[in-house]
């Protein structure tokens, strides 16, 4: 096994330092496993509840009337999702795509929206119109309210009493971190956060962007009071095998507003040809539980290693896990490019490449990015990416498997020591 790393790139003092790290964590194992039994089972029995069958898997072209897998695999997620509907689509093109779906089809002119976790990701800003951007909510004449977090991480009620009014129609609660270092939101607090709105104001829609959030844990935001959960088929969900596509599930009226939004009012969810993705769109969500324990362990392995350098990483090692990412605070921008560099290294895909900022769309700063992947842009593949601003974090996410991800973290330790970032283990 020595020799198999040497010869990958991984020197023995780097190798050495790993196993010390790993030897630690392997009780962690459990129960991750255990979750993702619970979840894997979950989704069988919602696939066989659905009465999924061979013929479920062929798919259709042009309008995709009738198309009895895209309307299976749909009824599947909201199964799951504990839901009444569900939209499941390759015509969804991202995370981003999915969450300006759901906002601009259930808000109208003279509604607000409102964020009582702070600072939504990124690529949302222009969709709000927090940048001005062509299409945004602001130029319909949807406004935008904001509550950040308390300086010891918990919600700030009375803020957040205090910015509901007559007005506010929905409420969008983002999960993960994003590119913040604040702390990931349990399903838990977000129902503590939910039952609280509603007792304001009850007609309120309550949102969760929940990327990179899906089957962490054997319960989701829907199942604790959430009306619409939003996320990207090419993150937890699609078990890498997805190869595009998002998914909304929520109330019917919310997945209506949001069918009739993708497609055209009269049509909504009746077209919609599925193509040749609906057997990896089914075998992706199989496959989901077990892809995105891997991807778990891997974050923690990260976290672990890195804090006993001495890094700021979030969340700790020894923390509860919420979501797939593990942000370490690197401080530095050539340690954020020397990570990533590591990372990209490690990928079975590009890993002759070197990954370098850029300007990337939808954000304000460069960015740089690593990933290696069978699917574009994939973050259930072993990625990490992060902007070029203090602190310099990086945000490291996926591993289809412990192995791979294992590897790309030994790597991303190999590139800051050969960078001089890092001088003794």
């Amino acid at each position: 096994m020595h020799e198999m790393y040497r010869t990958m790139g991984i020197d023995e003092d780097v190798l050495a330092f790993g196993e010390e790290v790993l030897e630690g964590l392997k009780d962690r194992w459990k129960a991750i496993d255990e979750t993702a039994e619970f979840n894997q089972l979950k989704v069988i029995a919602a696939m066989q509840k659905a009465r999924v069958s061979e013929a479920c898997l062929l798919g259709t072209t042009g309008y995709g009337y009738n198309d009895i897998g895209r309307d299976t695999l749909e009824a599947v997620y909201a199964e799951i999702f504990q839901t009444e509907d569900a939209l499941v689509r390759p015509q969804i093109t991202c995370g981003t795509h999915a969450l300006a779906l759901a906002l601009m089809s259930n808000l109208r002119p003279q509604d607000e929206l409102l964020s009582p976790v702070g600072k939504p990701y990124d690529t949302l800003e222009e969709v709000i119109g927090i940048r001005p951007s062509k299409g945004s909510l602001a130029e319909y004449g949807i406004t935008y309210r904001q509550v950040d977090f308390l300086p010891d991480g918990e919600f700030d009620l009375d803020g957040i009493r205090n910015a509901i009014n007559e007005k506010t129609k929905m409420v969008t609660i983002q999960r993960s971190k994003g590119y913040e270092t604040r702390d990931t939101l349990s399903v838990e607090r977000i129902g503590e956060l939910i039952r609280f709105i509603k007792e304001i104001k009850s007609d309120v829609i309550c949102m969760v962007d929940n990327c990179y959030g899906e089957f962490v844990q054997r319960i989701e935001p829907t199942q604790v009071g959430a009306d619409l959960v939003v996320g990207s088929l090419i993150k937890n969900p699609g078990g890498g095998l997805a190869p595009i596509g998002g998914y909304l599930a929520g109330k019917k009226e919310c997945i209506e507003n949001a069918a009739v939004r993708l497609t055209s009012p009269g049509l909504g969810k009746e077209v919609g040809a599925s193509l040749g993705v609906l057997p990896s769109f089914f075998q992706g969500l199989f496959l989901a539980p077990t892809v995105t324990a891997s991807a778990l362990k891997g974050a923690i392995f990260a976290a672990a290693l890195y804090e006993k350098l001495g890094y700021e990483v979030i969340p700790k090692a020894e923390a509860e896990r919420y979501d797939i990412i593990q942000a370490v605070k690197l401080k530095e921008p050539g340690a954020l490019e020397a990570f990533c560099r590591g990372i990209q290294a490690a990928a079975p895909v590009d890993g002759f490449v070197t990954p370098e900022p850029w300007d990337m769309p939808g954000y304000d700063a460069k960015v740089i990015m690593a990933a290696g992947a069978f699917v574009s842009g994939s973050s259930i593949e072993l990625s990490a990416d992060g902007p070029m601003k203090e602190p310099y974090a990086v945000y490291f996410q996926g591993g289809l498997t412990f192995p791979h991800a294992k590897y790309g973290m030994l790597r991303s330790l190999q590139e800051m020591k050969n960078a001089g970032y890092i001088m003794t283990f």
